[in-house]
């Protein structure tokens, strides 16, 4: 088996050979993404069992060395940390694919830990990946053949957690990066999920209502079949292509055909309409969350000083790339709170306002024509390179759309000091360093984009409590307020107007609480990201995932591994 392997090895791509030598050297298919389902499940299930049957005892339990620690000073060159040989490209001016970056980064953030290499192999693979086809009667009754995934890339924690996105790119590779990237961003902020990803390979606008819905449902059920999705095992969320429809679909379909004596079936999936047990706060939270984590940043004068703000939020110059739900909800808040939204950018057009841009007034403009396009408070509209917007002069840029916006080709002509990230791998590793040289900082999507995922874990325990956030407690509390206010009033001499009198003593509402705690959130993390990037002299990318790893570990050296 081993020389069948080896021979293998020498005729595939070098990612293959990589992946054959190590089965071949460590007698073990732990990191190893588990394939459910079909055929290609079967065959892999039978080469696993196979690998574990005719390797050595020895070779099983032969102990891993930790891998060394990197300090200031001695660093691997950054051919070693960045290099083409790290990924299968064919042109060395190409960049790495999606999956091929997130494992970069991990390295790069692996060579800094100090965990045992075993370890971290573990943490790096993708546990479960389940890849359906299914049929779709089309409403003029033409049959197509759908394609569908979903990856659990670690159960450290359960259950997974993770979107789904409609997308004609969806691919496997694209869904088990997404879902390593949820694994670290979990367990950064703190929310005690292992990171989950599916997608179904559409374009959701070239399908009618009944037809989303009816794919919808059939992947639902394909998902339960192959134990993909459940309150206790794995559950999903909107992404890019879906929302609050489609998850009603999800729960609706799992409730009826699997959840009829679950209690807690409603808890199957998240980003639901309030209707169907949903929760205030969660439409908006990714964008929420991308302005909580910069205003952390910008408030910090250490930080400010060094890339040459000023310190706050106010004034600040934002250009926005996307503008889809996180992207116009970022540029919500940052207008809210007196920074100047100067550029919106979308794949079909780009607007821009060195005064800034009525955020409201374009929404409806968007709304009515379908497009942003020759916007009238625009003072500048481009509709054939959209892109070019990205590069005007700005503090902050906030890529919200889809991975890889920014490379090493155009890192360049950046001129924002401070990158967010709102969408999920959008800034390539080579970009990330020349940016980094040009004296900016990369706020990763790891820690900015982490809102979603909080609320959506207020939202699952919202639906295994059966209680509205603040239900409870809110009449008490005004009562209470109310009690001291008119003590404090009777003290003084004076009364309160009473719209201000209201503000006072109102109690929370279940927004107020889903914004109080996600707020809180975000600034525990970024102050752990920020100790440890100032303690560690990494960037902020390393550090988040330096952060991430450590509480992974805590995870497996205080529960160990089952049955190792």
């Amino acid at each position: 088996r081993s020389s069948r392997l080896q021979r293998a090895a020498r005729t595939t791509k070098p990612i293959a050979a990589n992946m054959l030598s190590s089965i071949v050297g460590r007698g073990s298919l732990l990191a190893s993404p588990i394939v459910r389902g079909g055929a290609a499940g079967a065959a892999a299930r039978a080469a696993a069992a196979a690998g574990r049957r005719s390797a050595p005892a020895m070779a099983r339990r032969a102990p891993v060395r930790a891998m060394a620690a990197v300090t200031p000073g001695n660093e691997p060159p950054s051919s070693q940390l960045f290099g083409p040989s790290l990924f299968p490209v064919q042109d060395p001016e190409a960049e790495p694919r999606f999956l091929e970056m997130v494992k970069m980064n991990f390295d790069t953030a692996a060579r800094h830990s100090g965990m045992d290499e075993g370890l971290l192999d573990l943490v790096k693979g993708c546990n479960s990946v389940l890849r359906v086809s299914f049929p779709l009667r089309r409403d003029d009754g033409t049959i197509e053949v759908i394609r569908a995934y979903r990856a659990q890339h670690s159960h450290h924690r359960t259950p997974t957690k993770g979107g789904i996105r409609y997308s004609e790119h969806v691919n496997l590779q694209e869904v088990e990066a997404l879902a390593s990237l949820m694994t670290y961003k979990c367990a950064l902020v703190d929310v005690p999920f292992g990171g989950a990803k599916g997608g179904i390979t559409i374009d959701p606008r070239r399908y009618s209502a009944g037809e989303i819905e009816r794919i919808t449902r059939r992947y639902t059920m394909e998902l339960k079949k192959y134990g993909f999705i459940g309150p206790a095992t794995d559950v999903p969320a909107p992404d890019v292509g879906t929302g609050g429809r489609e998850m009603a679909f999800i729960k609706d379909t799992y409730q009826m055909l699997y959840g009829m004596d679950d209690i807690n079936a409603a808890a199957c999936v998240t980003g639901k309409p309030l209707s169907q047990g949903g929760i205030q706060g969660r439409t908006e939270a990714t964008g929420l969350g991308v302005f909580y984590g910069t205003r952390y940043f910008c408030d910090n004068a250490e930080i400010m000083k060094g890339i040459g703000l000023s310190t706050g939020i106010k004034d600040k110059e934002v250009v926005i790339q996307g503008f889809g739900n996180v992207g116009y909800w970022s540029a919500v808040f940052f207008a809210q709170n007196e920074a100047k939204v100067t550029g919106i950018i979308e794949w079909d057009g780009a607007v821009y306002n060195p005064d800034g841009l009525d955020i409201a007034a374009l929404q409806e403009w968007r709304q009515s024509t379908g497009s942003i396009k020759n916007f009238p408070g625009a003072t500048e509209c481009n509709n054939d390179e959209p892109i070019e917007i990205m590069y005007k002069p700005c503090d902050i840029l906030i890529p919200a759309a889809l991975e890889k916006q920014i490379t090493k080709h155009n890192a360049g002509r950046i001129q924002a000091k401070i990158i967010s990230e709102a969408a999920n791998g959008p800034t390539t590793p080579f970009a990330e360093q020349i940016l980094i040289e040009k004296g900016a900082i990369v706020l990763p999507d790891m820690l900015l984009n982490a809102g979603g995922v909080t609320v959506s874990y207020f939202e699952w325990l919202k639906n295994l409590n059966h209680v509205r956030f603040g239900r409870l407690t809110k009449q008490w509390e005004e009562r209470s307020k109310t009690y001291m206010l008119d003590r404090l009033e009777q003290l003084g001499g004076t009364k309160l107007p009473a719209e201000e009198r209201a503000a006072v003593v109102g109690g929370p509402t279940e927004k107020d609480i889903v914004y109080s705690g996600l707020e809180d959130t975000m600034k525990v993390a970024c102050q752990q990201v920020i100790d440890v990037a100032q303690k560690r002299g990494v960037n902020y990318r390393v550090a988040g995932f330096l952060v991430a790893l450590g509480k992974i570990r805590e995870v497996y050296e205080s529960a160990g591994i089952t049955m190792s």
